[in-house]
């Protein structure tokens, strides 16, 4: 519960490169920013994740960083990157994980774990969540932690997302799909309430 007694909150969460910044794409692969200056926000971006917290959504950022367990960049690096992104975008926290591939850690997506720590951290009821990403693993860990999920598909030349619960072209779609998603259930509890009225 949270301290005010009102029950979890719904989230949504957002992979980092590809979905809140562009990412930098080489041979069909994405790749992360490494300093502020190559740290680009998505256009509508920022207005998308305003409509969503009006609707009372936690915005969540879990991305990983593996760049940092490969000496390619520094924690102090993402440090400066994550500063330039809530300068832009009013977010309500940033996960992130330093690991490897073999480093057999909990937090790396395709894995969870960012997410269930999100969730413990923020009060966040999961199964109503969201989980919003340009890879397969983001999807597959959004799927794990039981959130509804969206995949950005860019056409990245790798392995694709298993039924995720809508595809989109572009991160704006994804959070105008879940807007709208959001406006059905507030609209359909309001009828429901509507119906139990006294008259």
């Amino acid at each position: 519960m949270t301290p005010d007694g009102q029950g979890l909150r719904q989230a949504a969460f957002l992979d980092r490169d590809g979905v809140v910044n562009r990412a930098i794409v080489r041979d069909g692969k994405p790749f992360s920013p490494v300093s502020p200056d190559e740290f680009v926000v998505i256009p509508g971006i920022p207005e998308a994740c305003a409509r969503l917290r009006s609707l009372g959504l936690v915005i969540v950022v879990v991305t990983n960083q593996p760049d940092i367990a490969r000496g390619l960049q520094t924690a102090d690096g993402v440090a400066a990157i994550h500063a330039r992104l809530r300068s832009e975008i009013e977010v309500d926290a940033i996960y992130l994980c330093p690991h490897d591939n073999d480093d057999g850690c909990s937090c790396r997506k395709p894995k969870p774990g960012m997410l269930l720590s999100a969730a413990q951290d923020l009060s966040l009821d999961l199964n109503r969540s969201f989980m919003v990403g340009d890879r397969w693993s983001d999807i597959a860990a959004g799927q794990a932690a039981g959130c509804r999920t969206v995949h950005v598909d860019h056409g990245y030349l790798e392995e694709r997302p298993v039924t995720p619960d809508q595809v989109v072209a572009d991160p704006v779609s994804a959070l105008d799909w879940i807007w709208h998603e959001l406006q059905a259930e507030q609209d359909g509890v309001v009828r429901a309430e509507s119906r139990r009225s006294p008259t």
